[in-house]
């Protein structure tokens, strides 16, 4: 897929319109393969390899989709790419994994983390550090799939269990997701170097490209996080009215 790997993206040259391409990346494929029987096997027992296949085969799909080869022309493309991993194959995982005893888990630890890796690849630096090594990139996707699966997962078990916590992590990461996206929406200059020629040819100017990128991340992205703290605070208000007394 890359003539030059050295001074190519992972995902290609950036493309013009009718020029995207799959990601046929023989190493991904197998990864991806290996990845999603061990997955399944590993959660069979606990009856949620459903889950498991369906969150990897949708972080698989948007790994090898044009997306990948899009997000090298436009800033939108790739903040697209994450969101969709972030609210939709990261939750899916995180109902395969097994539900520990001890309770839904460090659910603030957990979105401390996943806000520092999120802020951090979408710093100009890192992101285009993400461009020039294939380590970088991977680095990048494997750290926010894992961290925003780990927040997932204790949100998701911690409705029934600690509702006014889920209520309070949920709300917090809408909010800072919202503060991200709101920065990119708002900053007054284009921050991110690798798409300073890559937007004209798809209509969008350069700083509209990264304010439609902001937009996404604000509201698709901070949109998921606030609605899973909903059931937690409709059983958070249940119990209070339970509470004797009240």
């Amino acid at each position: 897929m890359r003539a030059d790997p050295l001074n190519t993206p992972y995902c290609g040259t950036a493309p013009e319109p009718g020029g995207v391409v799959w990601n046929l990346d023989p190493w991904l494929a197998a990864a991806l393969l290996v990845g999603l029987v061990l997955g399944a096997w590993a959660t069979s027992r606990a009856g949620n390899w459903r889950c498991w296949a369906a969150g990897w085969l949708v972080m698989g799909l948007l790994l090898v989709s044009p997306l990948c080869n899009l997000s090298v022309a436009l800033f939108s493309a790739r903040v697209a790419q994450h969101v969709a991993l972030l609210t939709v194959a990261a939750p899916l995982l995180a109902l395969a994994m097994t539900v520990p005893r001890g309770g839904a888990g460090p659910i603030a630890a957990a979105a401390g983390v996943f806000c520092v890796l999120l802020w951090t690849w979408h710093l100009p630096g890192p992101y285009m550090l993400t461009f020039r090594s294939d380590i970088a990139y991977w680095a990048m996707q494997a750290s926010l799939v894992a961290s925003s699966a780990w927040l997932w997962r204790g949100l998701l078990l911690g409705v029934g269990r600690r509702p006014d916590a889920v209520l309070l992590v949920g709300l917090a990461t809408a909010a800072q997701m919202g503060a991200l996206g709101a920065l990119l929406t708002f900053a007054p200059r284009p921050l991110f170097a690798p798409h300073a020629f890559t937007t004209l040819s798809w209509g969008l100017s350069q700083i509209e490209d990264q304010q439609l990128g902001g937009l996404l991340m604000w509201v698709p992205g901070g949109l998921a996080f606030a609605l899973v703290a909903l059931p937690a605070l409709a059983r958070s208000l249940r119990r209070d009215e339970a509470a004797p007394g009240q």
